[in-house]
């Protein structure tokens, strides 16, 4: 199913979800740019290897740079231009209305503290892998969480593949977000099962954690009143 729209309208222009497109679009323009040998030590530097994670808690010389930080730059990065594109795209239809609802800057809140969330989710069920890991993905599916229980009726026109041909489907927000969540929560699973720490992957587990995280977050960062003022 490749979601294209939904029926929400949104009171305000999502200057955060902008922002955050234009930010993981610049990096990842960077990174193409850079030279190889740069390229590389970019991703060393601030993707999230789960192993100098564990090395930082356990007392290693590691750093705050090496350990924590990239919990937190990781999600700038994108392994390539399929990668960017999914996630911004479902940013784009998911964020304007989370960030309309509960404010600029909370959802901006939201956003990074679901992102850590799927970081450290990872990180936990891969505590000695050497892999860099990358991807706005976490985050992203934070605000999935957030939109999934405070829109679950909206109507999303949605492509669905049948056989050698595409049909068009305006479903309910909550039939597409809990098969997305299921599809990731067994992906994840499987991938568990069968873990190297040499071998990468699509880090199913950090969407669930982020997905998790971003509904008591919703929870708690909305406004209990509708305003008609502007809130930041």
């Amino acid at each position: 199913m490749i979601p294209l729209w939904d029926d929400i309208p949104r009171s305000r222009w999502p200057i955060i979800t902008v922002l955050l497109i234009v930010a993981n679009c610049v990096v990842f323009l960077q990174e193409l740019a850079a030279p190889p040998a740069v390229r590389e030590q970019m991703i060393a530097t601030f993707s999230l290897i789960p192993a100098r994670s564990t090395a930082f808690v356990t007392g290693a010389p590691v750093g705050f740079s090496g350990g924590i930080l990239p919990l937190f730059t990781s999600m700038f990065l994108h392994g390539g231009w399929m990668h960017l594109i999914g996630n911004m795209w479902f940013l784009w239809l998911f964020g304007d209305n989370v960030e309309d609802r509960v404010g600029h800057l909370r959802y901006l809140l939201l956003y990074l503290a679901g992102g850590l969330a799927g970081a450290l989710t990872h990180w936990m069920f891969n505590l000695s892998s050497l892999v860099p890991t990358v991807g706005a993905s976490g985050a992203i599916a934070a605000v999935m969480g957030a939109y999934l229980i405070t829109f679950p009726g909206a109507r999303i026109r949605t492509v669905v593949p049948l056989f050698i041909f595409l049909t068009w489907f305006d479903l309910p927000a909550f039939i597409i977000l809990i098969y997305w969540l299921a599809l990731q929560l067994l992906s994840g699973v499987a991938s568990v099962a069968v873990a190297d720490p040499m071998q990468g992957g699509v880090a199913f587990l950090a969407h669930v954690g982020g997905f998790v995280a971003g509904i008591p977050l919703m929870l708690l960062l909305r406004p209990r009143r509708r305003s008609s003022a502007a809130s930041w």
